[in-house]
């Protein structure tokens, strides 16, 4: 019903109730936006970034809705402290980042590239070694987009024969150049709305008209927040996270399982630090209980992602930082069952005493610790953490005037180191469609505008979930034929170059 019914209808009214009725209809009616996006995360940030920085689809009505304050900020930490969320961004990501004009506002100083992965079996100590190989192009779009000079060092490692194989970033870094960028983009557009500090109270369909003159929002969602508003969403989005409200909304099921481990994360202090000329590497052991990653930041510093059982997650956070320091190293130098008798409750000594002398019994090339692994000295003070690990993959990504992406999708190990490149790639893919769909006069909510994001990006997460899943139940195996098996491949895929560099390219999102 337009403003100019409800008047006249209301003209036969006294004055002091006329008013009142009048505000009171207007008000009750939904905001109409074209695209409404729940989730500020990087991933619901890119895809409204993406649709703003086009010009097909920058007109378009978006209001973007977070629980969080999304005020403009960047890491918020000095040169010496680092997140311990952090990602591990693939060229692809990176190219992507660039296309939608975000990647020129992020921290340079505090990313950290890296051109190598050592990964070795934690039982029998066979490893394999990555590294890129030049004549790909890679570091070429790599250099494009980083601002600055600070890693004019890749080139001549590119030059010399080796490239970056991905880049470290912490979570906060990259959001909050996502962030700068929609504000820019807001205020050369207009038509973006951001509803921070907003929770979803929430999410139905709307009611049928009562009568010819309203409008028939019957099919569409209708999102109510905290703050009273309530949303009529052509194409509702959600970036909301595993327990994504708007997946629950569209009664898509998300089936999987949980994998009984913790990823316990960390920021560390190493030893050295790695001069110009030397590979920054990631190095990651497969151990029965879990893989365990050495991840590079600037200077001395490190991430650490070790997946572990519940109970040996609960030891390590009860750890002070020399405990835990030691317990760390331990990971990457002492055989398993060591490491889970240093975990175990029956243990009466220190990790640090355990260590000391366990370690001089164990040399390097019986756990096949690379010689280039760094020794480290501390933890960084409140950097400690843990979260339950799981498998989810919703059933279909889209339904009548929803899609999701992120999270909210899929679920994966963090093995792999994937899960925030497979949702960018998500919220890129779904941003094409959308261009797609306006430039054919598609209704953008509709299942023929959307069934091509779907087909798209459903097959790609599943096969890489399903080879992520795999992985880790064979490194499961602490004995038997299994050890044999894994580790005759393992060599055979380390001398094999092609294969390598196939593997490589699929980890950089080029496959």
């Amino acid at each position: 019903m337009s403003s100019a019914v409800v008047f006249r209808r209301l003209l036969i009214l006294p004055p002091a109730i006329r008013r009142h009725a009048y505000s009171t209809a207007v008000a009750s009616r939904p905001e109409v936006y074209d695209v409404v996006c729940v989730g500020g995360g990087p991933v619901g940030l890119s895809f409204v970034s993406a649709l703003q920085s086009h010009n097909t689809t920058r007109h378009l009505k978006i209001a973007l809705v977070d629980s969080q304050d999304l005020s403009i900020s960047k890491s918020g930490n000095d040169g010496e402290t680092y997140s311990n969320r952090c990602s591990s961004l693939t060229p692809a990501a990176l190219r992507y980042l660039k296309s939608i004009g975000a990647w020129n506002k992020i921290e340079s100083e505090r990313l950290q590239p890296y051109h190598a992965m050592d990964v070795w079996d934690g039982v029998s100590g066979s490893k394999i070694h990555f590294e890129d190989q030049p004549g790909t192009g890679l570091v070429d779009s790599l250099l494009e987009l980083v601002p600055g000079n600070r890693f004019q060092a890749s080139r001549t490692r590119y030059e010399t024969g080796s490239t970056v194989v991905a880049t470290m970033c912490e979570n906060s870094n990259l959001t909050g150049a996502l962030l700068q960028r929609i504000k820019e983009l807001k205020s050369e557009a207009g038509s973006l709305k951001v509803l921070d500090k907003t929770k979803v109270s929430s999410i139905d369909l709307g009611q049928t008209p009562t009568d010819e003159t309203s409008p028939d929002f019957s099919q569409w969602p209708l999102l109510t927040t905290s703050a009273g508003q309530t949303l009529a969403a052509r194409l509702l989005v959600g970036a909301d996270g595993a327990n994504s409200p708007v997946r629950q909304f569209a009664d898509i099921p998300s089936p999987g399982w949980d994998y009984n481990q913790h990823g316990v994360v960390a920021t560390l202090n190493l030893d050295r630090d790695f001069s110009s000329s030397e590979l920054r590497t990631a190095y990651q052991r497969f151990l029965p209980t879990g893989p365990v990653a050495l991840l590079p930041l600037p200077g001395k510093k490190a991430s650490l992602v070790w997946s572990t059982t519940p109970q040996h997650a609960a030891a390590l956070k009860s750890l002070d930082s020399a405990g835990f320091t030691a317990a760390v190293n331990a990971a990457f130098r002492l055989m398993p069952v060591d490491i889970n008798f240093m975990l175990s409750s029956s243990s009466t000594s220190t990790p640090e005493s355990e260590l000391a002398w366990r370690e001089p019994a164990t040399p390097p090339s019986s756990t096949g610790l690379p010689a280039s692994f760094p020794r480290i000295i501390g933890v960084q003070e409140g950097s400690q953490a843990s979260f339950p690990l799981r498998l989810r993959h919703a059933s279909t990504y889209t339904g009548h005037r929803v899609a999701l992406i992120g999270d909210a999708a899929h679920s994966i190990h963090p093995l792999a180191g994937q899960g925030l490149n497979l949702g960018l790639a998500d919220a890129e893919a779904l941003a094409k469609q959308m261009v797609y769909g306006v430039e054919h006069g598609m209704d953008i909510g509709s299942c023929w505008c959307l069934d091509g994001y779907g087909s798209e990006r459903w097959g790609k997460n599943n096969a890489m979930l399903g080879v992520v899943d795999k992985l880790g139940k064979l490194y499961s195996a602490g004995s038997g034929p299994v050890v044999w098996g894994r580790s005759l491949g393992l060599g055979l895929v380390d001398r094999l170059g092609v294969v390598k560099s196939a593997l490589v390219g699929a980890a950089a999102g080029r496959g």
